[in-house]
């Protein structure tokens, strides 16, 4: 299998297959393809999986693109960003937020994750559910804006803005800490916690999510005006 991201800050990754080569991804992912490709619609991972995928805000099924020839399929972000392919060894994992999945080679898992601390899932912006990919094999995602990279070490850690943690290795782990004085925290804009990731592993910040492009754009709205 090859690929190649293109499109700059409106990015699709396009995939050559040869035959018997799969692509899975989220139901209605692939926005074309070329040369002769079968679709099966299906719940990856029985039932449970599939449940467990619909709380985390994806879709119950999932669809398998199987070359059945040299074909070619793509698939685009959802929002102005970049999309990121990393190659898992076998049971090497990733923690992605809900929305980044975009599409993976047959063989990698997908599941749900969820934050061991309440505390950290319900107020860190990233939410209590996650998304848990597995290797083997290569998983795209898509990234809200630019993105950022960071190798931390064992207990470095690195203090973020709720929402801006895109995705980390599954041996890194997230916490939440409170800004400290009532002066930041009522004053300050920057809200009243802070996500804080902590090493080892690689860490994915994006610099734009699509909660805070919709809050700036509410005093713009026509609001009442029919």
């Amino acid at each position: 299998m090859r690929y190649a991201i293109e499109g700059g800050s409106l990015p699709a990754v396009m995939i050559h297959l040869e035959a018997g080569e799969t692509i899975v991804s989220e139901v209605g992912g692939r926005i074309w393809t070329k040369g002769p490709i079968e679709l099966e619609t299906k719940a990856e991972g029985g039932l449970g999986r599939s449940l467990g995928r619909m709380f985390s805000g994806e879709s119950l099924f999932m669809s398998r693109y199987t070359a059945k020839g040299p074909a070619e399929i793509a698939f685009a972000a959802s929002f102005a960003g970049r999309i990121i392919a990393r190659e898992l060894a076998e049971g090497e994992s990733l923690i992605c937020q809900k929305t980044a999945f975009l599409c993976a080679t047959a063989g990698v898992d997908m599941k749900i994750h969820f934050q061991k601390k309440l505390g950290a899932g319900f107020m860190g912006g990233e939410g209590f559910i996650m998304q848990k990919v597995t290797g083997p094999g290569i998983v795209f995602v898509e990234i809200d804006g630019y993105c950022k990279e960071y190798d931390l070490a064992a207990g470095e850690e690195i203090v973020c803005d709720t929402g801006v943690l895109a995705m980390m290795d599954a041996t890194c782990t997230m916490d939440i800490r409170v800004v400290k004085g009532l002066k930041n925290k009522f004053m300050g804009d920057e809200g009243f916690v802070d996500t804080v990731v902590s090493g080892p592993g690689k860490v994915y910040l994006q610099t734009m999510t699509i909660p805070k492009l919709a809050g700036m754009m509410i005093p713009y709205l026509p609001i009442g005006k029919g």
